[in-house]
């Protein structure tokens, strides 16, 4: 590893010069960083060298011991892949990546970038009592007064998931009767000014039921806008009814071509009556195979392993993915179950800084790091593997050692880190010096 490693901003610095051609006093690259350090650098052709990437495992015996890694010289065009090559010699006109590790970025599943604190005053939680509900009844009344800065609040926080390494997330965006579609629009504008350096999906979230508040022409006027998914939560306790909730959420999803993806914290007989319910309307309806999600599903971490592994079965077949924040403390999700069985298995960081959490570092590979240490992946096989939680299941090789990414012709989505195997940046949450997002510098 290069004894002196490239910093985010000396990233940046060396980007802007050899992209744009251009002589900028120090001065002047001062100030641009301490306005804005998340600048992008839209560029056609990007071309990149003494970059490290993995090229195998190492092993002994029939044991995993160690990952190989190499340098190689790297081009991207219109956002992709175009040439990989070993390193041999000094190119001109190349980014120096000083030995840093090439991986891909990472993708944050569960969000909600449309209430936040972040960016603002810093606020603790204000939890009121009466559970949910009781929150619900906070939310229609600080909505309004939140609404007000949404679209700066979420930048913001698009930018501490950049600062992060992630490049893409799952958003959640309320609609209700209190902000109606104005979080959702507020939203819109916010990833429109990011679109350059981060992507996103939304999920059109009634946060307070679809029936237990009067939400559901919101939705339906949601579900003809520019979201992917439709949302719900905790059909049982908030809107007293499985069956009539799910069913007008699926009957949506279908009418719209859109996924599902529903929070789930009942943890109880009606928590799982959900989960079943919910597969049993995606088997009855085959073109929800693979867009439909659970999100937290905590009641998957209550019930006995027998259990456990039946419905984890069962959601594999039926392609139904868990979304999960690696809860632990008094419930610990059965990860590795799930993904034994093949269920898609995602990571999100869910509220942060906000009146659900006080709490929230923005970072995925901090959450891998967490299912690492509570499952007990400790070696390198198993290391390298749990990058996957935090890529939504894109790692550099394949299970067999065989480099699969990146390779020429994929979109060229991925961050340079200080560490020098997916192992080792899993194991201590190694440093982001700098993020590309379809080809653009982002820092």
């Amino acid at each position: 590893m290069n004894s002196d490693p490239i910093t985010r901003k000396d990233f940046i610095r060396s980007s802007a010069l050899t992209v744009a051609g251009l002589t900028m006093g120090p001065t002047l690259l001062a100030a641009d960083r301490i306005h804005n350090d998340n600048t992008v650098m839209n560029t056609k052709k990007l071309k990149l060298k003494n970059v490290r990437l993995e090229t195998g495992f190492e092993y002994e015996g029939d044991t995993i011991i160690a990952t190989k890694t190499a340098l190689f010289a790297l081009e991207i065009e219109n956002g992709r892949f175009t040439k990989i090559s070993a390193q041999q010699e000094d190119i001109a006109d190349a980014i120096d990546a000083k030995g840093m590790l090439l991986l891909p970025s990472f993708k944050d599943m569960h969000i909600h970038l449309d209430k936040t604190y972040y960016g603002e005053r810093w606020q603790a939680t204000r939890r009121t009592g009466g559970g949910v509900k009781g929150m619900i009844a906070l939310e229609q009344q600080i909505l309004p007064s939140l609404l007000e800065k949404s679209t700066y609040k979420a930048e913001k926080l698009i930018e501490l998931l950049q600062s992060k390494g992630t490049s893409f997330a799952r958003s959640h965006v309320n609609i209700e009767p209190t902000s109606k579609l104005d979080s959702l629009k507020n939203l819109e504008q916010a990833l429109q000014n990011k679109k350059n350096g981060f992507g996103a999906e939304l999920v059109a979230f009634p946060q307070h039921g679809v029936f237990y508040t009067d939400t559901a022409p919101y939705l339906r006027e949601a579900a003809k806008m520019d979201i992917d998914f439709i949302g719900g939560v905790d059909p049982y306790s908030i809107d007293g009814a499985i069956e009539k909730t799910m069913d007008f959420t699926v009957q949506l999803a279908l009418d719209h071509n859109k996924g599902i993806d529903i929070h789930l914290h009942e943890s109880g007989e009606s928590g799982l009556k959900t989960v079943e319910y919910l597969i049993q309307k995606v088997e009855e309806n085959p073109v929800l195979k693979g867009k439909t999600y659970l999100s937290h599903a905590f009641v998957l971490g209550r019930i006995d392993s027998t259990k456990q592994e039946e419905l984890a079965e069962k959601l594999a077949h039926s392609k139904v993915g868990i979304v999960s924040t690696v809860p632990f403390g008094g419930l610990t999700m059965p990860i590795p179950a799930l993904l034994k069985h093949g269920v898609n298995v995602l990571l999100g960081n869910d509220s942060i800084v906000d009146h659900w959490n006080t709490f929230g570092s923005g970072s995925v590979l901090q959450k891998a790091n967490l299912a690492a240490q509570l499952y007990g992946y400790t070696s390198e096989f198993a290391l390298s593997r749990t990058l996957k939680l935090a890529t939504a299941g894109i790692v550099p090789l394949d299970d067999k050692g065989t480099k699969q990414w990146p390779n020429v012709g994929q979109e060229a989505d991925a961050i340079l880190v200080n560490a020098t195997c997916s192992a080792e940046a899993v194991s201590r949450i190694a440093d982001i010096k700098s993020l590309i997002y379809k080809g653009n510098i982002v820092y």
